[in-house]
């Protein structure tokens, strides 16, 4: 093998790791307030990853690699180049949203490496266990035992009645694993938002599963055909994989943790923990629901200091209403947050359900 591949292989896989970690990082803080300036402090990471993406082609058997890395990085540069149009006059923060979708695309394409290259294994890791040699070493066994990694269920994937879900590598018939539903925002898709939780179910051998709002959100009032539907697709992991059945957890972010609050409300749900993430409330929601299924119901509340949509006050209204109703209520208000997710939450989230 030629020494320079290795070094270039190197190169374009740190390169695009930072790449993609400055785009998370944006994801994270972004807010139509003061667009201009949150872009301006996260610099120029895409100019390391535009040279890479210039090396030639590599020697086998590197080259066998090459194209997910090539197209990663196609998704992570064009990310940057719709963020930068979207700050010139007149500032357009809805193209900012729109090239944002780019992201998801880049870790989808990415994540076949992560058995493979170990940057990129670590890099779907939660940030915290990183540096765990053991676990680590696990993802990087192969080949993986069946019915496990990413996949797809439905004819069409970008359907909204397909579903997306991941079984960690590590996963054992002999272990019951924690399930995570995890609901997109208002105009999302579970294709995209499964990412904001695969390195934290990836780390704590989770079941996730990232459904596609039947309609053109959830359901907040009105005929709710998607309640029924998580319930099936919940009958079908029980029916293939095994669960834990004390630790299944309905979240879901703005229009998607709105909706937690509505379904999983309900007297009938099969879902034992409840995260919503930015969600709007009303008191309507605690009244409706039934004292029993309140009575000491572990929910998780967060929101941001800074959510422009909801209002902060929302969600302190629902801590105390949901306390005051029995609920074993857990309210987390963070400084920092907008109206945004970022894997930070789903790993407090985990810590909280799996405490």
């Amino acid at each position: 093998m030629n020494p320079s591949t290795v070094d270039q292989v190197e190169q374009l896989v740190g390169a695009l790791l930072r790449t993609l970690d400055a785009i998370g990082y944006f994801t994270r803080h972004l807010s139509p307030l003061g667009y201009t300036h949150q872009l301006t402090r996260v610099g120029e990471p895409d100019a390391e990853l535009r040279a890479a993406r210039q090396l030639p082609e590599w020697d086998d058997p590197y080259s066998a690699l090459r194209p997910l890395l090539d197209a990663a990085s196609d998704h992570a540069l064009a990310v940057f180049d719709g963020l930068r149009e979207a700050a010139a006059p007149p500032e357009d923060v809805t193209r900012a949203y729109k090239a944002l979708r780019g992201y998801p695309r880049a870790l989808e394409a990415l994540y076949p490496l992560a058995g493979i290259l170990p940057p990129v294994n670590r890099f779907f890791i939660e940030a915290s266990q990183r540096s765990n040699k053991e676990l680590q070493t696990r993802f990087m066994q192969l080949p993986p035992p069946p019915n496990t990694g990413l996949m797809c269920f439905g004819d069409e994937p970008e359907a909204r009645e397909a579903v997306w879900a991941y079984v960690p590598e590590t996963y054992s018939p002999d272990v019951k694993h924690p399930v995570i539903f995890a609901l997109h925002g208002g105009s999302g898709r579970g294709r995209s938002f499964i990412w904001s939780w695969v390195a934290a179910a990836r780390t704590r051998g989770a079941i996730l599963v990232a459904p596609t709002s039947l309609g053109q959100t959830w359901p907040i009032q009105g005929e709710d055909r998607d309640t029924p539907h998580l319930a099936s697709i919940l009958d079908f992991v029980r029916g293939n994989w095994s669960v834990d059945p004390e630790r299944m957890l309905l979240t879901g972010l703005s229009d998607g943790g709105t909706f937690t609050y509505t379904s999983g409300l309900e007297a009938g749900s099969p879902f034992t923990h409840l995260a919503p993430v930015a969600a709007a409330f009303h008191p309507m929601l605690v009244q409706m629901a039934s004292e029993e299924r309140l009575k000491d119901l572990p929910l998780h509340i967060i929101h941001g200091a800074k959510d422009w949509m909801f209002p902060v006050d929302m969600a302190r209204q629902a801590e105390r209403y949901f306390s005051g109703a029995g609920a074993t209520v857990t309210y987390r208000e963070l400084d920092d947050l907008t109206h945004s997710y970022g894997p930070d939450l789903s790993t407090m989230i985990l810590d909280w359900m799996l405490a």
